[in-house]
């Protein structure tokens, strides 16, 4: 008779084997392309109760289990000042899908919502700054946040349509604040589409936005400007209907910039001007120029 599995370990499998191909696959395509995991590591997997955050710790729990490369894990999960019905769903997930968290207190939300200016961004660049200080107290060196592929795409089109400028959001970098920590994106090549399908087929609920700011928020994304983000999500899913493949333009177009051809850009927080190769390579054909000028010169004498 067959053994009947617990609903962790169906859970486990849903994500190796019925979405072997919309999970697993591409979290360890963006694993090994970008390197988000070497030998040694110690990586905080940062927790918000959300289905990103609690997926990536599956992942990464299921990486470590089948991985050859030899790394710890701590999942860590920062309250902010979750009401307690937030705080009671998180735990109850944890213990649901088997993931041994470790909780720390903060006042991120009394002091954020109390900003007259800008709230969300106070909130994200808080939360941010004590998951980095804990994780490296915890002595990790690195920490993992739950973007996911549709993150990317998004935060690249509002970064163009609202921000002035082509930016995106790197599969990886490094502290400037907190030496020696990298922040990694194991979900980078995971679409939320199938996120969310995972979470509906094992009948799975989680906390959508906790923020005391606007408890009851669906479309908050932890960083400012929830509604534009959703302007942009709406945007998308009107292209992509005449488009199917806008999703895969916008993300390959963000690894393969021509720099060549922009008339301006920013490397290592220094601006940079089209001019500056312009007129580099005039000189070089100016050069070019008379030197052949004089070879003909030569010949003719």
């Amino acid at each position: 008779m067959e053994r009947q599995m617990e609903p962790c370990q169906l859970i486990e499998r849903s994500i190796i084997k019925k979405y072997r191909k919309e999970l697993w696959t591409p979290f360890i395509v963006a694993v090994k392309r970008y390197e988000l995991v070497q030998a040694g590591d110690k990586i905080a997997v940062c927790i918000s109760g959300g289905k990103d955050s609690m997926l990536m710790a599956k992942l990464m729990q299921e990486l470590q289990r089948h991985s050859d490369v030899p790394f710890e894990l701590v999942f860590l999960v920062m309250d902010p000042g979750y009401n307690e019905i937030n705080r009671q769903k998180i735990e109850s997930n944890a213990a649901l899908l088997n993931i041994p968290i470790t909780i720390f207190e903060t006042d991120v939300f009394a002091v954020a919502n109390n900003s007259d200016k800008s709230p969300c961004y106070l909130c994200a660049r808080m939360r941010r700054g004590y998951l980095y200080k804990k994780a490296q107290e915890l002595g990790c060196n690195k920490i993992a946040l739950g973007h996911h592929f549709n993150d990317v795409i998004e935060t690249t089109v509002m970064s163009m349509f609202y921000g002035s400028q082509l930016q995106a959001m790197p599969p990886k970098l490094h502290s400037t604040n907190f030496p020696g920590m990298v922040l990694i994106r194991p979900l980078y090549c995971v679409r939320e589409e199938d996120i969310i399908a995972w979470k509906r087929y094992n009948d799975l609920e989680f906390i959508q936005c906790a923020c005391r700011f606007t408890e009851n928020c669906t479309t908050c994304d932890n960083g400012g400007g929830g509604s534009k983000r959703q302007e942009v999500k709406v945007l998308l899913r009107r292209l992509k209907r005449d488009n199917p493949n806008i999703e895969n333009s916008i993300f390959r177009s963000i690894h393969g910039v021509a720099l060549d051809t922009m008339p301006g850009y920013k490397t290592e927080g220094q601006e940079h001007s089209f001019l500056e190769r312009f007129d580099r390579v005039e000189a070089e054909l100016q050069k070019e120029l008379k030197e052949k000028q004089k070879q003909k010169a030569d010949k003719t004498e």
